[in-house]
């Protein structure tokens, strides 16, 4: 599914993005993905090797273009909206973890 209109709020955004994700596999690469990222940043954090910061994107990019070229076999939302998209990445994370979407 394309997106068929310019999205000017997240709320306008999110049920499109959960159409991106409607793959089981590619959601679970995502929330690895993310749980990835939040662990590296952390671990520059307390580590203070803040080079460390600089794998954050192939961490979780790599995960979610592998569930979306792979496994959903569409286009990643980043490629259109990048912010709105990183923003559902976390929402969708938070959610799976707190049960409101199936992992």
């Amino acid at each position: 599914m394309k997106p068929n209109k310019e999205y000017t709020s997240f709320g306008q955004f999110y049920p499109f993005y959960l159409s991106q994700h409607e793959d089981k596999t590619n959601r679970r690469l995502h929330f690895f993905g993310s749980l990835l990222v939040i662990t590296v940043a952390l671990v520059a954090l307390f580590t203070q090797h803040f080079m460390l910061f600089l794998a954050m994107p192939f961490a979780g990019y790599g995960f979610a273009w592998v569930g979306h070229f792979f496994f959903e076999k569409n286009k990643p939302a980043t490629f259109t909206y990048p912010l709105y998209s990183l923003a559902g990445d976390f929402v969708m994370f938070w959610q799976i973890l707190t049960g409101k979407i199936k992992f």
